[in-house]
This record gives structure tokens, C-alpha cells and sequence, in this order.
């Protein structure tokens, strides 16, 4: 296991390759296997370009062999930075290979974020497109590898600055031979990095190894219903671990079925894919299933094709659910877990009910889920608590952080949720979060974070930020703000001030309050859920007039 990680017990360990959780496989190597069953059916599919599993893995094999010749060697760690494209499974494959170590970073984080990822991890590679969505990436590239001194490789998707490669030209330079030569990564060791949602500040690193990321993959898509004849349409980042395994790409690639990537979310993109590739199964989350369902074009496209709609990240409302089958005709499947591991889904199968209301059960027979009080006593069934688990692919340990393990992790080894919920025999039903991190489809933003980076301001004497609810997003970032004596402070200079610490947009507070002090607890501190319900009440009051 690479240092600064934390391997399984024994005893647990032993348990879960008995059991057939852990096969000692690589990723690389469950990707051969079908390729090995079906090499010329498609395995990825991007507007124009179809990919067969044959040639996937002749340019994973040639990409991970131009890998190994630029230097790049076994447990490297590398920020994969790109945005939903064939090159971003190119590039994680071909790392995999070699045993190098992808660090998942989100098409959307920029400077702040991608020194905290660099620096974390000791990245000695960096991965970017030349530029997306009108940003270009590789004066940032170069702005961290003058900071840092073990970064020494970019890799460009397109064209690339001086000091940089394109990997283009790197995939010309490499041999399929010479790639499938590379020596094979222990199926036990750290296979690829996540990302923490982030409740204190910036995301902490999630190892996964090879085992139970395959695990993790091909539990979830027994449970999705996946096959071989799956087309799985993929329109959230595929960074994310519930696009990239949870089921998502890795899964469908698992059983032999077809990826294709959507080039956008919006429905005259998504819903035109659908008809036109017979998609059967869609990861998507409460923003997107909301714009979806009012599309008023949804009804000149066939979309017979759907068996699942999937819904993660954030809980969709049981009447979106109900609205999600009777208008899509088709399963609808919630799915509720966390990068650190835990998947829990609804089955397809599942009265209606626990397809209506519940967050779902979880994957394997050997996740282990207990709902606790503060004191960590195990509550009884429908009594409200946090969950905490254990299993085969939770992780034990963050990548080098003893002191959020402290807090994340118990003694025995179970990771600590940090959401409220109670539990109906294997069920789970989740009712919100401990922490303060706001939920904006999906996307997690850390409060504290936020707020340092506010307090810098000069006309800001406090900051305090929090959820405000909202129809599409579920939730969005309200900042209230305590200007200095004698300051005032508006939102568009606050968000231009933000904007300027260049961090991911998705961040930004979506309104400003001021507010002369915060109410406080005896104890001094600041009551969050006083100023939600302030702006909960201001929301309704402002609804009422538009309605009215």
C-alpha cells in the first residue's frame, strides 16, 4: 500500500477476497476482459468518434507507454484535469496501467483549488485540455510548475505551450507492446485518487485501491441492472465518482456495454443522444432531472429506449420521482453515498415506497452501516442519527492526514457519514448533515472555505455562509456578512473579489445578506440555523409577492 495510506485488517481483508469481493485484479485488467469478450463493439462514443474496446485499449496501451517514457513510473501521482472527452478514460486508463496515480480533479476547480491538489498529493504530472469553456489552462499549468518543483510534466489535450506535451504526441510516441509490458501494479495498492466533498476548507485526498474500486464498479452495476447491452450516457463530470464507477463508466465498461459522453447537459443535447444511441441507463442528478422533465421539446424525441434514470448526489423529492417514471417511462433509481465509499441504491425491483422515499440499501452484503448518536451508541431502527460504515470499499484512511482521520474515522475503522439519517432494517433514509457543506446539485461547498477566503476582504468584519433552499439546485451558498463600522459591501464587489482568488465558480454565494451581528449560543457560537431560517423565511416572503 502506498505510504501515507491505510490498508484493510488482515482478518478483513482475507474475509473479502474469500467472499469474491476482491478478485486481485487490476482496473486495466478488468477492461481487458471485455475487450477480450467484445473487441469491436463500441466501447465510448463523442459526437463523431466511436471508439471500439480493441482500439480503447490500444490507445490506453500506447498512451500509458508514452507515459513511461516521458518518466512517469509507478505510484506517480498526476492531477487528471480534463473535462468529459474520449482523452479523460484515455488518460485514466493508461495511468492505471502503469500504476501511476490519477488525482480526479473537477473540469471546474481553477488556481486555488489545483495548489491544494499539487501540493497534497506531490503530483509530479499534470493533465489539462489547451482550454475549455473559454479558459485556458496552460498559463495556470505553468504558473504551478514554476511553484512547484516536483511537478515536471504537463500533458495538453490539444495544442501545448513550450515545456509542455501534447498528448497527442505523447500517444504517438509510446508502443502498444512496450505499454502492455509495464510492470503490473499490485491489485492492492492505490489505484486512483478522489476527491473529499470538503466540509473544513479545501478536499482532502481519497485513495481507492484497484480491488475495491473494481469492487465498487461492478457491485453498483449488478445493482443498476447492467449488462452488455447497457448504453450509459455520461453528463456529469466524469471526475466524479458516481460518473466515473459508482455505477457509471467503469461499470458499464465492466460488462461490456456502451459509454457514450455527452458534449453537454442540457436537454436538446441530452434528450437527441438518447433517440439517436438508444441510451438505456442515465447518471444524473436533481438539476438536470428538474430542467429535463420541463423541457418543453421533451416529447419530439424517443426516448423508449430508457430503463433507468439515476439520481445522485443530492435527494430528489419523491414527487419528482413519481414524475421521473410516469413522463421518461422508465425504472427510477435513487442513489445515495460517498467518495470514501458507501453506495447504497434503491432496488429495481423495490416496492414503491422505498423508490419513492428512501435513499436505498447498500451494494454488497458486507457494508457494514450503523446510525449512532453523538456519543457513538448504536440507535435502534427510525431513530435519527449519524450513519457511519465499514466495507469492502470504504476506505480506512484519507492519503496522509492523520488529523482528518482522527475525526473521520472511529477506532474500530468506520467512516463517519457526517449525514443525519435513520435506517429501516438495510434501508436508509437520509434527512441532512452534520457538517456545514452546502449541496448545490451535487457540487459540495465547504462554508468554511468560502469564508476565509470573504474574510480577507477589507470591508468585511465577519462572514458566516449557508444553504438557502432552491427548486433546481436543492440548495444554494447565502452569504451573510457583518460589514466593518462604517463599510458597506455589495454583491457584485463580493463576487468580484472572489472571482479574483480564482476559485471554481460553483462556489460563489448566490446572495448576499448584511447583518449587524450573528445570533450566538451561550457558548459563542454562531447559530447557522437561525440565519437559515432568516432567509428561508425571506425566500417565502418573496414568493408569496411574485405569486400573489
Amino acid at each position: 500500500m502506498l505510504p501515507g495510506c491505510t490498508p484493510w485488517p488482515d482478518d478483513l481483508a482475507e474475509r473479502y477476497r474469500r467472499r469474491g469481493y476482491w478478485e486481485d485484479i487490476t482496473l486495466g485488467e478488468m477492461l481487458r476482459r471485455s475487450a477480450r469478450a467484445h473487441p469491436d463493439k463500441p466501447a465510448l462514443v463523442f459526437v463523431d468518434r466511436r471508439i471500439s474496446y480493441r482500439e480503447l485499449v490500444d490507445i490506453s496501451d500506447r498512451l500509458a507507454a508514452g507515459f513511461g517514457d516521458a518518466g512517469l513510473a509507478s505510484r506517480d501521482r498526476v492531477v487528471l484535469h480534463l473535462p468529459n472527452i474520449p482523452e479523460i478514460v484515455y488518460a485514466f486508463l493508461a495511468l492505471v496501467t502503469i500504476g501511476a496515480i490519477p488525482v480526479m480533479a473537477l473540469p471546474s476547480h481553477r488556481l486555488t483549488e489545483m495548489r491544494h491538489l499539487v501540493k497534497r498529493s506531490k503530483a509530479v504530472g499534470y493533465v489539462i485540455p489547451a482550454t475549455f469553456r473559454d479558459f485556458d489552462f496552460r498559463p495556470m499549468a505553468d504558473q504551478l510548475c514554476a511553484e512547484f518543483d516536483d511537478l515536471h510534466h504537463v500533458f495538453v489535450a490539444g495544442s501545448a505551450n513550450a515545456g509542455q506535451s501534447s498528448l497527442d504526441d505523447t500517444l504517438r510516441s509510446g508502443s502498444a507492446d512496450s505499454g502492455g509490458a509495464a510492470p503490473r501494479p499490485d491489485p492492492g495498492d492505490v489505484a486512483l485518487m478522489l476527491l473529499s466533498g470538503g466540509t473544513t476548507g479545501l478536499p482532502k485526498l481519497i485513495p481507492r485501491t484497484h480491488n475495491d474500486y473494481v469492487c465498487n464498479c461492478k457491485l453498483s452495476g449488478r445493482v443498476a441492472g447492467m449488462s452488455e447491452h447497457t448504453v450509459f450516457l455520461a453528463v456529469l463530470p466524469i471526475a466524479h465518482n458516481y460518473t466515473l464507477a459508482s455505477p457509471g463508466i467503469l461499470a458499464t465498461l465492466a460488462c461490456g456495454g456502451t459509454v457514450v459522453i455527452a458534449p453537454g447537459t442540457a436537454a436538446d443535447v441530452v434528450l437527441p443522444l438518447i433517440e439517436c444511441e438508444g441510451v438505456t441507463h442515465i447518471a444524473a442528478a436533481v438539476p438536470l432531472i428538474v430542467n429535463w422533465l420541463n423541457d418543453p421539446g421533451r416529447g419530439r424525441y424517443d426516448t423508449r429506449s430508457l430503463q433507468v434514470i439515476q439520481n445522485g448526489g443530492a435527494r430528489l423529492a419523491p414527487e419528482l420521482r413519481r414524475r421521473v417514471r410516469q413522463e421518461f417511462g422508465c425504472r427510477f433509481q435513487e442513489i445515495y453515498g460517498t467518495g470514501e465509499g458507501l453506495l447504497n441504491m434503491t432496488r429495481l425491483d423495490d416496492d414503491e415506497e422505498l423508490v419513492l422515499s428512501s435513499s436505498g440499501a447498500p451494494v454488497c452484503d458486507d457494508d457494514e452501516i450503523r446510525v449512532v448518536d453523538d456519543d457513538g451508541r448504536d440507535l435502534p431502527d427510525g431513530r435519527s442519527g449519524e450513519l457511519i460504515c465499514r466495507g469492502p470499499y470504504t476506505i480506512r484512511g484519507y492519503y496522509d492526514d492523520p488529523d482528518a482521520d482522527a475525526k473521520a474515522f472511529t477506532a474500530d475503522g468506520f467512516y463517519r457519514m457526517g449525514d443525519v439519517a435513520h435506517k429501516i432494517g438495510r434501508y436508509v433514509y437520509t434527512e441532512g448533515r452534520k457538517k456545514d457543506v452546502i449541496n448545490r446539485g451535487g457540487e459540495k461547498i465547504s462554508s468554511e472555505e468560502i469564508e476565509n477566503l470573504i474574510l480577507a476582504h477589507a470591508k468585511v468584519e465577519n462572514v458566516c455562509i449557508v444553504a438557502m433552499s432552491d427548486e433546481v439546485y436543492g440548495e444554494r451558498a447565502c452569504a451573510f456578512v457583518v460589514p466593518k463600522a462604517g463599510q458597506t459591501i455589495g454583491f457584485r464587489e463580493l463576487i468580484d473579489f472572489l472571482a479574483r482568488q480564482q476559485i471554481a465558480k460553483f462556489k460563489l454565494p448566490e446572495r448576499l445578506e448584511l447583518i449587524d451581528g450573528f445570533p450566538l449560543s451561550p457558548a459563542g457560537k454562531i447559530l447557522r440555523r437561525e440565519l437559515r431560517a432568516i432567509i428561508e423565511r425571506k425566500l417565502a416572503a418573496e414568493h408569496a409577492q411574485r405569486t400573489g
